[in-house]
C-alpha cells in the first residue's frame, strides 16, 4: 500500500529543504525523500560555509537576494542559531572588462552599499593581496559568510517541527506521472498530488523516468584550503573579507575565497569550475587542472599563503548551459516542479527558491518574474509519447 502526502519532495539538500519548509508551513502534507544518510558529504550543499552576496552581474539575482538576506534573518530569529556572519565581498578584475563593469553596475543601479577601491589605497584596506595592473576593486559591505552545515540543519529541523516527514536512505527507483504522482524508492511506495525534484548531481537521473531530458551538466570541484604564512594573516576576525576574481591571466573563470575561519590557519580559496563527473562516481574524477589554476593565481596575487593546498575537499556542480537556475514546472506534467542546475552559485538564494518552488507547486504566480530560468529557453527533448 503507497503512502499518501500531500506533496514530495526529492533531495534533502538546501533547496529541497527549503521547498519542503516553505510547503509545510503552508499546511501540505509533505515528504521529503534523501538517497543517502543525512547528513552527509555526496551532493552539494554540504560544508561549513558559503559566500552570500548581492553582487551579481545580473540584476535579478541582485533583486532577488535583497529578500535571501530578509529571510536568513528571519530565519536567524526563529532558530536562535547564528547563520550568517558578515565581512563584505572584494570583488576584483579587469577594470574595463564586461564581466567585472556589470558586476559594478548592478551593484550601483541596485543601490547596494559599496566601496569603490584603487591602486592607490588598495593595500591600505586590503593586506597581503596583491592587485593585478589593470584591474579594478570594489567591496559589497554586504556580502558575508553563510554557516551551511547549520543552515541546512536548521531548516530540517524546522520542517520537521511543523509535521513534515524525512525519509533519508531511500533511492528513488522510479517515478509515474499523473494527476496523482506514484514514487517508489528502495524501501517503501509514496503518492502525492504534487511532486518537487530537487535532487542536484541526480535530477539527470530521475528526470528519465519522466520523459525529460535538460542540458545539465556534472561537474566535480575540488574545495581547496590554503595554509597562511604568518597564522591569521586572513582570519575573519582581523576583518579580510570573502573575494571574488571575476577573471584573471590564470583563467577564465571566477576564483573566490573565505577568510581563514572553519579551519584554523587555512583560507578556502576555490575555481568556479570542474572537471565532468557521474555523481555515483564522484572520486574517480582525479582532474587537478583546476588546482594547479589555484597555484599559480595564489602564488601571483596572496603572498601569505603557502601555494600548495593544504586541504583538497569535494563538492558537485550542476551547470546549466547559460548558468542560470531551473525553476519551472515539467513541460507535460504540471504537478511535477523542476529545480536544478543551480550551478553552484545557488545555496545562497535557498530560502527564495525554497518560497519559489512552493508557490509553482501550489499553481501560484511566482514572486519573481521566472523568465530567466524557464525550461522553454532549452531545446528540450520531451520525448514525442507524450
Amino acid at each position: 500500500m503507497a503512502s499518501n502526502y500531500d506533496y514530495i519532495v526529492i533531495g534533502a539538500g538546501i533547496q529541497g529543504s527549503f521547498t519542503s519548509y516553505q510547503l509545510v508551513k503552508r499546511k501540505k502534507k509533505t515528504l521529503l525523500l534523501e538517497q543517502f544518510t543525512l547528513p552527509h558529504t555526496r551532493g552539494s550543499s554540504h560544508g561549513q560555509t558559503r559566500i552570500i552576496r548581492k553582487a551579481y552581474d545580473q540584476d535579478f539575482y541582485t533583486k532577488m537576494m535583497d529578500e535571501g538576506y530578509k529571510l536568513w534573518a528571519q530565519l536567524e530569529r526563529e532558530s536562535g542559531v547564528k547563520l550568517y556572519r558578515r565581512t563584505g565581498l572584494l570583488v576584483m578584475g579587469p577594470e574595463n572588462s564586461e564581466s567585472y563593469l556589470d558586476f559594478k553596475s548592478t551593484l550601483e543601479k541596485n543601490k547596494t552599499p559599496m566601496v569603490v577601491l584603487n591602486p592607490d589605497n588598495f593595500s591600505q584596506h586590503i593586506p597581503n593581496v596583491i592587485l593585478a595592473d589593470g584591474d579594478g576593486a570594489f567591496v559589497d559591505t554586504t556580502a558575508g559568510v553563510l554557516y551551511a552545515d547549520r543552515a541546512l540543519k536548521v531548516a530540517q529541523e524546522h520542517f520537521q517541527k511543523l509535521g513534515g516527514v524525512i525519509k533519508d536512505q531511500e533511492k528513488v527507483t522510479d517515478i509515474k506521472p499523473g494527476p496523482i504522482v506514484t514514487v517508489s524508492t528502495s524501501a517503501g511506495v509514496y503518492q502525492a498530488k504534487g511532486l518537487v525534484i530537487t535532487a542536484g548531481p541526480w535530477t539527470t537521473k530521475l528526470l528519465t523516468h519522466i520523459d525529460l531530458n535538460l542540458p545539465l551538466t556534472v561537474v566535480k570541484i575540488n574545495v581547496c584550503y590554503w595554509k597562511e604564512k604568518i597564522p591569521d594573516s586572513y582570519h575573519v576576525k582581523k576583518r579580510f573579507p570573502c573575494f571574488l576574481l571575476t577573471e584573471g591571466e590564470e583563467a577564465g573563470d571566477h576564483i573566490y575565497g573565505l577568510p581563514s575561519n572553519e579551519y584554523p590557519g587555512l583560507m578556502k580559496i576555490c575555481y568556479h569550475n570542474g572537471s565532468e563527473t557521474d555523481p555515483d562516481q564522484r572520486d574517480k574524477q582525479t582532474d587537478t587542472a583546476d588546482i594547479d589554476i589555484l597555484r599559480r593565481y595564489i602564488t601571483r596575487s596572496f603572498p601569505g599563503l603557502i601555494p600548495e593546498p593544504a586541504v583538497v575537499e569535494s563538492c558537485m556542480y550542476t551547470l546549466t548551459p547559460d548558468r542560470h537556475f531551473v525553476l519551472d514546472r515539467h513541460p507535460a506534467y504540471g504537478n511535477i516542479v523542476i529545480g536544478t542546475g543551480f550551478s553552484g552559485h545557488g545555496f545562497k538564494f535557498g530560502p527564495v527558491i525554497g518560497k519559489l518552488l512552493c508557490e509553482l507547486s501550489l499553481g501560484e504566480v511566482p514572486s519573481y518574474d521566472l523568465t530567466p530560468f524557464r525550461i522553454s529557453r532549452f531545446q528540450t527533448n520531451v520525448k514525442s509519447s507524450l
